[in-house]
């Protein structure tokens, strides 16, 4: 059965995003060491760039290494429709979880109204490319599909938000998942890898 895994980037207070929305904030490091930071992340998931982008990193023709279907709330879809981009991972089949989003605002993308739980175990069930599925976002959407979740890949920045969108904000649920793998960059940047524990 495929897995559903939180891929995502938090602050040190677990703040995916500032009040606002915001995410500019996140530190990067200099040249040097954002270019060997992004460049290895996006070996591993080069399916996680934004179709506008891929060219520019030279993923144009990468292939979908871990993820075939994206997972996402409106919060986390907004900047893209913010800036005309109505299918901002074409090379993915898109779901938007959304009671007050137009059911018709691109062919590329389905839009989700109700249970986010029933859609991820309907995906889970379907059979294609063996890949699984990537939640981009958001904290609501994360603490409803706590149960669901298999895998967390947990980008943690050295800046403390003091506010803003927590990474899982729903019901108090403690969920243990043990750390299989973590990275250190020279940016400051940990990647951790988390599997749940059975």
């Amino acid at each position: 059965m495929r897995k559903l895994v939180y891929y995502v980037g938090v602050t040190l207070d677990g703040r995916i995003a500032g009040p606002g929305g915001e995410y500019d904030f996140f530190p990067a490091g200099d040249e040097q060491q954002t270019a060997a930071y992004f460049s290895w992340t996006n070996s591993l998931y080069p399916e996680t760039v934004p179709t506008a982008h891929r060219a520019a990193v030279g993923l144009t023709d990468a292939p979908n290494r871990r993820f075939d279907t994206v997972v996402m709330g409106l919060g986390t879809y907004r900047p893209a429709l913010d800036a005309g981009i109505t299918s901002p991972y074409a090379h993915l089949r898109q779901y938007v979880v959304s009671s007050t989003l137009e059911p018709d605002t691109d062919p590329a993308v389905t839009v989700v109204p109700g249970d986010p739980l029933a859609l991820v175990r309907e995906l889970k069930r379907q059979e294609g490319t063996g890949l699984d599925i990537w939640l981009c976002g958001g904290g609501k959407l994360a603490g409803a599909l706590l149960p669901e979740i298999d895998e967390l890949v947990v980008k943690h920045y050295p800046v403390v938000a003091g506010a803003g969108i927590p990474a899982f904000d729903g019901a108090f649920n403690p969920t243990v998942f043990h750390v299989a793998e973590r990275t250190a960059f020279s940016n400051g940047v940990t990647l951790t890898h988390l599997t749940r524990r059975s």
